[in-house]
C-alpha cells in the first residue's frame, strides 16, 4: 500500500473541479476527478477522489440492476489525477497522453454512491514524461492498482 487512505484528510481539498479543469482538458461526464487532497512531490505522493454518482453515464448500462464502475474508468480517473499533478508540478500547458498501463489488478467492485479515492506515487517524473503507481480505494479497501505511464503530446 502506497499510503493508508485513513491518513488522508478528504475534507481538505487542495484543488476542486475549477482548478482541475484549468490543468486537465476533460469535461462533462468524462471529468473523473472531483478533488485533489494531497500533493507532496518531495515524497512523490499525491491523492484525490472521484465521487461515484447514481446518475453517471455508465450506470444504466454497465450491469443493469447492479451498476459497477468500469475498471477502465478506474484507470482513467487515476490517469487524470496523475495528469493534473504533472501539469501543476511542471506548470505545463500541454496535454499528457497515455503511453501505457501495466500490472493492473482489480481487487473489488465500486458501486454508486461512493467515493473512489486514488493514491499515487511518482516513479518517473520529468517535464515530458511521467510514470506512477496508482491505487484506488473505497473506504480502506483497495479495489484497483496499476502502473500508468504518460507523455506530453
Amino acid at each position: 500500500m502506497i499510503l493508508d487512505p485513513s491518513e488522508l484528510d478528504l475534507g481538505r481539498v487542495i484543488a476542486g473541479p475549477e482548478e482541475i479543469e484549468r490543468a486537465n482538458p476533460h469535461r462533462h461526464e468524462f471529468r473523473l476527478l472531483d478533488g485533489v487532497v494531497l500533493l507532496d512531490m518531495d515524497r512523490g505522493l499525491y491523492a484525490g477522489y472521484h465521487d461515484i454518482r447514481e446518475e453517471a453515464f455508465w450506470v444504466r448500462g454497465h450491469v443493469p440492476g447492479r451498476p459497477l464502475f468500469p475498471g477502465v474508468l478506474m484507470i482513467e480517473a487515476a490517469a487524470q489525477l496523475a495528469s493534473y499533478v504533472h501539469q501543476v508540478t511542471f506548470e505545463r500547458q500541454s496535454f499528457l497522453g497515455f503511453l501505457g498501463v501495466d500490472n493492473v489488478k482489480f481487487r473489488g467492485t465500486v458501486q454508486p454512491p461512493s467515493r473512489f479515492v486514488i493514491i499515487g506515487r511518482a516513479t518517473q517524473w520529468k517535464p515530458r514524461r511521467m510514470g506512477c503507481h496508482s491505487q484506488g480505494f473505497i473506504g480502506n479497501t483497495m479495489v484497483f492498482e496499476g502502473d500508468i505511464a504518460g507523455m506530453t503530446i
